[in-house]
């Protein structure tokens, strides 16, 4: 047995929270990996160091960009996040989000979303992960699709599904930009 070095025990603790996280067992991500259980435990532990292409598998599963294994923690004591520095990114159709919850969130994460007028998540409804899912509409007006049900929310409605459930959001009026919160446990994005 070797000594494991930080990085190594910090990939391998990244992952077993992200795991832990989304309520999986060792068992079902190294199955959906194509991985033993015994070599997923000791990734976790840091015993083993995984090929890039392993961890892509384990990372692919448990959701997580490969990326964020090799990160540095945000050593950051302050909570507060500037609006004006997170990244937008663009999706849909007219649409934006941007991550308001911390990186390190495992078990919760906060998206803001703008609208266009007109605007939608795309044309198809949509699926991510299996987790609880809250929608609140912050201004405007938006319908909402969830297995094909469509509701039209505006100012401070809100609407919870599961995340697996195909959805779709579009801004009802056409004219009038709308902004909403999507909030998610635990983390699929």
């Amino acid at each position: 047995m070797r000594v494991e070095s930080q990085q190594e025990n910090t990939l391998g603790l990244r992952l077993r929270k992200r795991r832990l996280a989304l309520q999986m067992t060792l068992s079902e991500v190294a199955e959906a990996a194509g991985i033993t259980t015994g070599y997923l435990s000791q990734l976790e532990r840091g015993i083993a160091m995984g090929s890039v292409a392993t961890l892509q598998r384990v990372c692919t599963v448990i959701r997580l960009n490969v990326g964020d294994l090799f990160n540095e923690p945000n050593t950051d004591s302050s909570p507060v996040l500037r609006f004006v520095d997170a990244a937008r990114k663009r999706f849909g159709n007219g649409a934006s989000k941007v991550k308001i919850s911390p990186a390190h969130f495992d078990h919760l994460e906060v998206l803001l979303g703008q609208f266009e007028p007109g605007g939608n998540t795309g044309v198809e409804p949509y699926t991510h992960g299996a987790s609880e899912e809250i929608l609140l509409v912050i201004e405007g007006e938006v319908e909402v699709t969830v297995d094909g049900v469509t509701s039209r929310l505006g100012a401070l409605d809100s609407l919870h599904y599961r995340s697996d459930q195909p959805h779709r959001v579009t801004e009802a009026t056409g004219t009038m930009p709308a902004t909403l919160v999507w909030m998610m446990a635990p983390p699929t994005y």
